[in-house]
C-alpha cells in the first residue's frame, strides 16, 4: 500500500457512516450562506470609508481624500513633492483622468520597467481588507500596477463594498474582464532572516486619492 492509499483509506474510514445523503449535504451547504452577517467579520470602522482606511494604511498604503475629480491633479503633485519625485507620471488612458488639468505635470501614457510613479482608477474598494480591484480592459493596461515604483490609485467612494464577496456578486453575470487584480498594500517580502524587502514583486509604494464626491 503507498503513502496515498493510506491517507486515503484513513480519510474514508473517518467519515460518517452511513453517508449524509446529497439534498442534506446541499442544504448544510445553503445553511451557511443563509445568514452571511453571522460569518462575515466586523469591518474595522463604522463607515466603508473608515474601515478601508483602518485596513489600507495598516498595510502601509497611504490615503489623500478629495472632494472631487477636479482635486485629483493636485492630490499629485502634493504626493510627488512629498516623496522629493519629479513633476512626471505615466497616466491610465482614460478620459476620467487625461481630461483633468495636468498643468505642471509631464503626463505620458506609456509606462517604463523603471517607471517611478503611475497614476489608474480601481473599479472597486474593498473595506473589509483595504483592497482595490483593478479590471484590465483596453484602457487599463495591466503593466500600469505592476511596474512602477509608486502606484497611485484614484478610488471613489461610491465604489467601495463591505467584503470580497459583495465585489463577486456585482460582477456575476457581467462580461468578465481577462485579468482582475487584487491590491491588498504595497509589494513586499521577508526572507528567511527577517529582512523586509519593499517592492519586491510590484509597486513598493501605494496612494490611494479617495474621492468622497457622491456626483
Amino acid at each position: 500500500m503507498t503513502a496515498r492509499d493510506r491517507i486515503l483509506a484513513a480519510i474514508r474510514a473517518s467519515l460518517p457512516t452511513p453517508r449524509p445523503a446529497q439534498d442534506a449535504i446541499a442544504a448544510e451547504a445553503a445553511a451557511l450562506l443563509d445568514a452571511p452577517a453571522t460569518t462575515r467579520p466586523p469591518l474595522a470602522a463604522p463607515t466603508l470609508a473608515g474601515a478601508f482606511a483602518a485596513k489600507a494604511t495598516a498595510l502601509g498604503t497611504t490615503i489623500d481624500a478629495v472632494p472631487d475629480m477636479a482635486a485629483v491633479p493636485d492630490a499629485v503633485r502634493r504626493y510627488l513633492a512629498a516623496q522629493g519625485l519629479t513633476a512626471s507620471i505615466a497616466l491610465q488612458p482614460a478620459a476620467a483622468l487625461s481630461d483633468l488639468d495636468w498643468t505642471g505635470i509631464e503626463t505620458h501614457a506609456g509606462i517604463a520597467p523603471d517607471e517611478a510613479a503611475a497614476l489608474g482608477v480601481a473599479d472597486w474598494g474593498i473595506a473589509e481588507s483595504g483592497s482595490l480591484v483593478v479590471h484590465s480592459g483596453p484602457q487599463t493596461p495591466v503593466l500600469l500596477s505592476f511596474l512602477p515604483l509608486h502606484h497611485l490609485v484614484v478610488l471613489h467612494e461610491t465604489a467601495l463594498l463591505p467584503h470580497l464577496e459583495d465585489y463577486a456578486s456585482r460582477i456575476t453575470g457581467a462580461p468578465q474582464p481577462r485579468n482582475a487584480i487584487l491590491i491588498t498594500g504595497p509589494s513586499g517580502t521577508t526572507d528567511i532572516e527577517g529582512s523586509y524587502v519593499r517592492g519586491a514583486h510590484g509597486p513598493g509604494f501605494l496612494h490611494v486619492i479617495l474621492v468622497t464626491s457622491t456626483g
